[in-house]
């Protein structure tokens, strides 16, 4: 049985690694100069799918991310910069856009809301340790001689 379950391992962990990322960039979208090509590809890295939103523009397939496509590559053809293309299309859609927003009051709790909670939670743990500390159970005193005697007259009387 582990023989079967190893060799099965191995053959999901090949067919799964043998799998290159699907990109849904379309043949007719590409661009026939390389370098413009490659370009094209490292800004729509940066750009995330607004319908998607987990997603590049390069990796979604939604009719957006294809419009947003075609518009970095029509950017880069009329011969904007990379800044200049990821200026014209943030101005269109907002900071949303960026997979990477910048640091500005708007993005503010995107970049340091989670770090807050996690301290808030630290705190609050220590907190609630320190106080569960001071009103703590605190250990039993042990019987007294009237009680251990109590105690053996109970046992007895439940056995018989």
């Amino acid at each position: 049985m582990t023989r079967a379950l190893s060799f099965f391992i191995l053959i999901a962990a090949l067919t799964f690694g043998a799998m290159g990322p699907g990109f849904a960039v379309e043949p007719n979208e590409r661009l026939a100069d390389p370098a413009l090509e490659a370009r094209a590809r490292g800004i729509s890295d940066h750009l995330r799918c607004l319908v998607c939103q987990n997603e590049t523009i390069d990796d979604s397939h939604a009719d957006l991310a294809h419009d947003l496509r075609v518009l970095v590559r029509e950017r880069l053809t009329a011969g904007d910069s990379d800044s200049q293309t990821i200026a014209f299309i943030t101005a269109r859609y907002g900071d949303f856009v960026l997979l990477k927003p910048p640091v500005k009051g708007a993005t503010l709790v995107l970049w340091y809301g989670p770090l807050a909670i996690l301290l808030i939670g630290a705190v609050g743990t220590v907190v609630w340790f320190r106080r569960r500390k001071m009103t703590g159970v605190e250990e039993p005193a042990p019987l007294t001689d009237v009680e251990r005697s109590r105690l053996k007259q109970m046992m007895t009387e439940g056995e018989s």
